[in-house]
This record gives C-alpha cells, sequence and structure tokens, in this order.
C-alpha cells in the first residue's frame, strides 16, 4: 500500500466526540454480528446482523459503496485475511472469520475489525488470534507517548517478535491509516519497524491501528473479485482493529465501549475521555 501523501486533518474535541459516537455504535453493531458467528452461518447473514444495528440507529455505513465495495462489512474467512465480500459462504467449525465494519455518525467514521474462531479452533489459530490482539493494543498503548507515528508499528514488531514458539508474519502490503471526515487518511500508519518514522503525532489526530498477522509467509494476492486479498501459501490469518483518538490530555479508543481503559491499563496507560 503506497503511502499517503495528502495533508493531514486535526479533528476539535467536538468532532472527535462525534467520532466516539460513532465507535460505540460500530462496537455494538460488532459485537451483534460476532455474537453471531457459528457452525452452518453464511457469512451474508453476519452483514445483515450487522447492518440492522447500524440501520436501528440511522447511521451510515463507509464500506458499502466504498469504490463499488458491494456489502456493510468485510468477512474474511480462513487464508483470506482481508476485504472479503460476504455471500454464501457457510462457516465451519474452526474456521477464523475477521469482521470487520465501519460506520458514519453525522459525517464522521469509525472502523474496527475482530477475529473471531468458529468453535473450539486450532491452538495455533487461536495463539495467531490473540498475538494480533495484543499487537494492537500495544501499538495503541505506544501512541500515548509515541512522538512520531511510526513508533507505533515499532511497538507492534517488538510485540510479535518477542513472542515464543513459532514465528508469525505481519503483513507489509496492507497497514492502518488515517480516520476522520474520510474513513481512510493520511497517515499511513505500519505495523512494522520502518525507517518511515512518520510525521509526529499531535493532537486532533486520529488513527485506525490493525495490525494483520499470518502463520506463514507475507505474501498476498487478490483474487478475482478484486477485493479478497488471500495468502499465496494459504496460511490463516488474523486481523484485530481499532479507532483512536489523541487530544492534548491522552487517549481515548473511539470503538472501545470503556475508551480501551481495561485492557490498556494492564499496559501501563491511563485513557482520558474527551473533553468537552
Amino acid at each position: 500500500m503506497a503511502l499517503y501523501t495528502r495533508q493531514i486533518e486535526y479533528k476539535s474535541n467536538a468532532q472527535m466526540r462525534i467520532m466516539q459516537e460513532a465507535g460505540e455504535l460500530l462496537s455494538r453493531a460488532l459485537d451483534a454480528a460476532v455474537a453471531a458467528v457459528a457452525p452452518g452461518v453464511t457469512t451474508d447473514e453476519l452483514d445483515a446482523v450487522f447492518a440492522e444495528v447500524v440501520d436501528a440507529a440511522g447511521a451510515q455505513y463507509n464500506f458499502l459503496g466504498y469504490h463499488g465495495y458491494p456489502k456493510h462489512i468485510c468477512a474474511s474467512v480462513n487464508d483470506e485475511v482481508v476485504h472479503g465480500i460476504p455471500g454464501n459462504r457457510v462457516l465451519e467449525p474452526g474456521d477464523v472469520v475477521k469482521i470487520d465494519g465501519g460506520c458514519i455518525v453525522r459525517g464522521w467514521n469509525a472502523d474496527s475489525a475482530r477475529t473471531v474462531i468458529v468453535g473450539e479452533g486450532d491452538p495455533e489459530d487461536v495463539r495467531l488470534s490473540e498475538i494480533t490482539r495484543m499487537a494492537m493494543w500495544h501499538g495503541i498503548a505506544a501512541l500515548a507517548t509515541a512522538k512520531y507515528v511510526g513508533d507505533i508499528g515499532d511497538a507492534i514488531d517488538d510485540y510479535v517478535s518477542a513472542q515464543q514458539g513459532k514465528p508469525l508474519g505481519i503483513l507489509e502490503d496492507y497497514c492502518g491509516h488515517g480516520i476522520g471526515s474520510q474513513m481512510h487518511m493520511a497517515p499511513d500508519v505500519l505495523n512494522y519497524r520502518s525507517k518511515h518514522r512518520g510525521p509526529k503525532v499531535k493532537p486532533g489526530m486520529c488513527f485506525a491501528i490493525e495490525p494483520m498477522l499470518v502463520r506463514g509467509d507475507i505474501e498476498t494476492v487478490t483474487l478475482e473479485d478484486d477485493w479478497t486479498v488471500v495468502t499465496t501459501d494459504s496460511s490463516r490469518a488474523s486481523q484485530w482493529e481499532h479507532s483512536v483518538a489523541v487530544h492534548r490530555q491522552g487517549i481515548w479508543v473511539l470503538t472501545a465501549p470503556d475508551g480501551g481503559a481495561s485492557e490498556l491499563e494492564k499496559l501501563g496507560v491511563t485513557v482520558v475521555p474527551i473533553p468537552a
């Protein structure tokens, strides 16, 4: 993914509080979709469950119609890393499902993703998902004191590299991004160490932090639908994502009901609500 060169958008506290509304709605919609995951359920049914929650709130979608994308969420299964289109695929025990969704409230965006394993699952898949999830939280924790956006990728890379057991690959073709009045904005948020330090972190910046890890090689290819990204070696993948706001008093995870407090306290970070 090419590095963004567009100007960074700085939000006011009032605008970030609207993004928080979008994030809290998105969290509820993802809760519903995750709860619906079970053997025999289709990915299209997950899409419908998600849409029902967003529709009930009168919000808009940022995935539906995005460059022609036909659904409300991305539902990527097993070796599908990202951008899987919901359809008639029936979930089976042990499947690794990535549910990525977004919504818009009064013109402001939220974006978040979770990995769900159908049933008990392979212990290595459980490990993959948990390391990806914690890599995301380590990246968010780093943002609390980061001088540069690249510090986020450093923290993610350091955490993943330090894990015992078979090494996991960090996808380099796809990364996190700025978010605000649009879903994808400057700057790119890499999930690995790079000489590219990125811009300085300043109040008013909002980021979607989304590490994507694989059990095998990091090489990917896009299928004929022009959306679904799969690993070339058919290894399984995980994706976790939260949208996070930076304000003058600290950070707040927009897509977590508690602002990320319960997870970040374990990492020595105290989140601060966005001031009025």
